[in-house]
């Protein structure tokens, strides 16, 4: 049988607000029947601070901090927690809710479409397995996340190597469409992390530190041969490949779709009311 072919955009490094503006774009194409799905990688010029939908910037955010460290910041249009895009790869997913692939329930989208990362750590020769909460105390723990930072907690059918969490995922879905993106950390810098968050006391501050390095681990801390983006980004094209049972072909944005990403991105996501708003 013939695989589906799915569209594939490597975009590179952009602005905070240029990724996230292309996120929601294909979004709305997909919606309107001009855009198949799509799998997007890319990354971030600069190194950028992302908040989820619902969060509260002023009251979780050691926004001086941010600036201080010469970070992008942008409110994603998907919920979750607080993430630093630095040392990593970010995909997304954009794919209709009636594909006939794509279950109804978010969860269980969410495990079709995380198959593809699950896949990709496997090519890079990791032992990656989805974490189920089991215990109804575990279920109630995602609903009611006591920290701000995203990499804190394994949620439903998050991914995790040896215990650990690698991969943070969000998703939404809008007019139809599912949106799906999210972190897969190569390397990262925890103190710069920690120092971007605002805590009660410092002892809290440690506390929560050393609680994250027992719960998310980056890709090369658990190999011995570091992988380099262009690496991971050939394993995650595979696996999604694989995960998904599609076939990625590239495709490059026209003039004219890259001038309505950068318009959206003008108007909403470098706009302080889009970005500060809660």
């Amino acid at each position: 049988m013939e695989k589906e072919i799915w569209r594939f955009i490597d975009s590179g490094n952009c602005s905070p607000a240029y990724n996230m503006a292309l996120d929601e774009v294909l979004l709305e194409w997909n919606s309107e029947g001009n855009f198949p799905p799509v799998i997007r990688f890319y990354g971030w010029n600069p190194a950028t601070l992302s908040v989820g939908y619902f969060q509260k910037a002023e009251k979780e955010i050691d926004l001086e901090a941010v600036k201080r460290n010469g970070l992008g910041f942008v409110r994603r249009p998907t919920g979750g927690r607080g993430v630093l895009h630095d040392q990593e790869l970010t995909y997304s997913v954009i794919v209709s809710e009636d594909h006939p692939e794509m279950p109804k329930t978010v969860t269980e989208a969410y495990r079709v479409i995380s198959e593809g990362i699950l896949q990709g750590f496997r090519e890079l020769g990791l032992d990656a397995y989805f974490a189920v909460p089991r215990t109804e105390e575990e279920k109630q723990g995602l609903k009611n996340p006591r920290s701000a930072v995203c990499f804190d907690a394994p949620s439903w059918y998050e991914l995790v190597v040896e215990g650990r969490k690698v991969a943070g995922s969000a998703q939404t879905r809008q007019k139809g469409v599912i949106l799906q993106h999210g972190s897969i950390l190569l390397d990262l810098d925890e103190d710069l992390l920690f120092s971007l968050f605002k805590y009660p006391s410092d002892r809290v501050k440690e506390r929560m530190q050393k609680n994250f390095k027992n719960k998310a681990v980056a890709v090369n801390a658990l190999r011995e041969k570091k992988v380099t983006v262009e690496e991971a980004k050939e394993a995650f094209r595979r696996g999604f490949e694989k995960g998904l049972n599609i076939k990625l072909e590239p495709y490059k944005l026209t003039d004219e779709e890259h001038a309505a990403v950068m318009k959206l991105a003008a108007e909403k996501y470098e706009s302080d009311e889009w970005n500060y708003k809660r």
